[in-house]
């Protein structure tokens, strides 16, 4: 049966904002809020498991949407009005979800490919360049991103937004920079650390084995556990006034050089 919530101050909307809009509610309930037909669809694909659907048939068809959900999600009609206290973005789409968050711990991840290709972010801030950073993984299809030290939490709407649904299509881990660089070398995966200090150019570095490429921010860089413990420190020539790039722009390059090795590798 199909609910119906047509004022903004129902009790329930209220619980959807603070969702919405509060990490410590994010984590207290281990749900968080999706908002758009595609990133919906994205979520239920990557095994996400959803708990309720709000619509608004002023904006949306839920016909096709609908039969991809379990019989046990609960569906609600929402006015417009409801709708635009809610929705997150200015274009919208007239549906919003609410999923269960998974655990994205170290231990899940599964590293199905004999030579995996791995990319991590050590403490990255600003959720626009974790949603790049996560665009530029599955535009790669790499097997795992990993936040080292995360500043916010991956279901945050910036994140889920910047993303474009990314973060439902990647194998993602977080932990801090100690267990991450314990997890690589237990499993054999050579660290390249993009840092500054006794550096090769990225180009001269063989990258079809087992790898993991780090990247750190523009402010602060890599922490020097990772420049200690790094198979090897590269670094991307720079012919400008500037000694650094974005996170995620850096992690395009460095990233898609290892694919077109391991393209061209026999």
């Amino acid at each position: 049966m199909i609910r119906e919530i047509s004022s903004p101050q129902n009790k329930e909307i209220k619980q959807l904002l603070q969702l919405q809009e509060k990490s410590r509610m994010r984590r207290k309930e281990n749900t968080f809020l999706v908002e758009g037909r595609r990133e919906i669809q994205l979520a239920l694909k990557g095994g996400f498991k959803p708990k309720s659907l709000y619509f608004c048939p002023d904006l949306a068809s839920l016909e096709q949407l609908a039969l991809q959900l379990p019989e046990t999600v609960k569906i609600t009609r929402i006015s417009k009005e409801v709708y635009d206290k809610l929705a997150y973005r200015s274009s919208t789409e007239g549906v919003l979800a609410v999923f269960k968050a998974k655990k994205n711990a170290l231990q899940n991840i599964n590293l199905t490919s004999e030579n995996p290709l791995i990319l991590v972010a050590e403490a990255p801030e600003k959720p626009g360049n974790i949603g790049a950073i996560l665009r530029t993984a599955d535009a790669a299809n790499v097997d795992a991103v990993i936040i080292a030290n995360p500043k916010t939490d991956l279901y945050n709407p910036n994140i889920i937004r910047s993303s474009v649904g990314c973060i439902f299509t990647n194998q993602i881990a977080t932990g801090s920079t100690s267990e991450i660089i314990n997890f690589l070398k237990e499993k054999n995966i050579s660290i390249y650390a993009a840092t500054l200090q006794a550096s090769k150019v990225y180009h001269q570095i063989n990258f079809t084995a087992a790898t993991a490429i780090v990247v750190g921010t523009e402010a602060t860089g890599l922490s020097q556990a990772w420049r200690e413990n790094a198979t090897q420190n590269i670094i991307i020539p720079m012919n400008g006034e500037i000694d650094s790039m974005n996170v995620s722009v850096t992690a395009g390059i460095l990233i898609f050089e290892a694919k077109r090795q391991r393209k061209k590798a026999p």
